[in-house]
């Protein structure tokens, strides 16, 4: 029953990377970043997405960097 349910998993797996290879290859367009003071960058939608994700990962990493640098002690009485 295990080994059906990793077989399961790995499938699911394939399936979503199988879609969201496809939905890359749709949005390969370029698309312009309109910054500050003129500032222009031209990336493939794809490449704009995963750059956010993973500025939005490192802003939530460092966060939660404090909770696990400083865990609540329990009060000893």
């Amino acid at each position: 029953m295990a080994t059906l349910f990793k077989l399961f998993l790995w499938l699911l797996r394939a399936a979503v990377f199988v879609i969201l290879f496809g939905l890359t290859l749709k949005n390969s367009e370029p698309m312009e970043l309109h910054f500050f003071f003129n500032h222009l960058w031209t990336a493939p939608v794809a490449i704009v997405i995963l750059v956010v994700f993973v500025i939005g990962v490192v802003i939530g990493l460092t966060a939660a960097f404090g909770i696990f640098k400083h865990p609540r002690r329990s009060k000893i009485s």
